[in-house]
């Protein structure tokens, strides 16, 4: 099971360069059985980053999201257990939506698709890979 950290969703959703060679291909192998998923806060962040102008994207955000649940990947809601993972995850710097998707890749026992460099190093966190690659 794959966990698509929130940036690599988007690269993922708008056929980015960024997206490496090897990820592509491990999320196309995952996604012919069901196995990828994005956590609900990612669409949060999202929202938070285009309402900032931070971001922009080639659709609407909800259009984003209704392709995703036609095409996959599949969305995980966010439940109490991983608020308390998140709430333990000392070691990781303070990003709301970080931390939840780390615990929601421990919780599900996912590999997290980041190429965040901070996660990529995190020391008893899930299974990570880099997406850049």
């Amino acid at each position: 099971m794959i966990l698509l950290d929130t940036h690599v969703f988007v690269w993922l959703a708008e056929d980015s360069p960024k997206l490496g060679a090897t990820a592509r291909q491990r999320i196309g192998r995952a996604m012919a059985r069901a196995q990828v998923h994005v956590s609900a806060i990612s669409y949060w962040e999202l929202g938070m980053l285009v309402a900032a102008g931070r971001l922009r994207l080639t659709r609407d955000l909800a259009e984003v999201r209704a392709a995703a649940e036609r095409s996959g990947p599949r969305e995980l809601a966010v439940d109490g257990e991983i608020g308390i993972v998140a709430s333990r995850l000392s070691a990781l710097h303070g990003d709301p939506a970080d931390r939840i998707i780390v615990a929601t890749a421990l919780c599900a026992r996912a590999t997290l698709l980041t190429a965040d460099e901070s996660l990529l190093a995190l020391n008893g966190g899930p299974a990570c890979a880099d997406a850049s690659r």
